[in-house]
């Protein structure tokens, strides 16, 4: 699960314009019919603490998230390669006024992928060793 860093402010994002950031996926995800989904990871770890939390969040919770048509676009740009501002620039030219106001959806749909544990912000974020890639 990636990690906030921890310098000024606890690894705050406060300040910062996640619009220029360019987060880079976690999850393991398919694609299937134009449309992906996620496979959300096993948590790690030893001990009774370890057990819970494998339990509560793997078990009862879906390991499967699938995308819709815009989460599906947003998710194959986020790669690293590409900053928030320019994949919601992509959506307005390539999905339309159904995606406004596209800054803010994007935004929302990035810290939820974030909080959930399926992408990470280089820099910010500890990145496992190798990032996942489409099966």
């Amino acid at each position: 699960m990636a990690r906030k860093r921890s310098n000024g402010g606890a690894g705050s994002l406060e300040g910062i314009n996640l619009l220029d950031l360019a987060p880079v996926r976690l999850a393991d995800w398919t694609e299937a019919e134009g449309r992906v989904t996620l496979v959300r990871r096993r948590p790690e770890g030893k001990g009774v603490k370890a057990f819970f939390h494998r339990f509560f969040s793997y078990h009862l919770v879906p390991r499967l998230v699938k995308l819709d048509a815009v989460g599906t676009f947003a998710w194959q740009r986020l790669d690293g390669s590409q900053r928030i501002a320019e994949i919601a620039e992509a959506m307005r030219r390539e999905l339309g006024d159904s995606v406004e106001p596209a800054e803010e959806r994007l935004g929302h749909f990035v810290r939820t992928l974030r909080r959930e544990g399926f992408l990470a912000y280089p820099g910010w974020d500890e990145l496992p060793a190798i990032t996942a890639s489409s099966r």
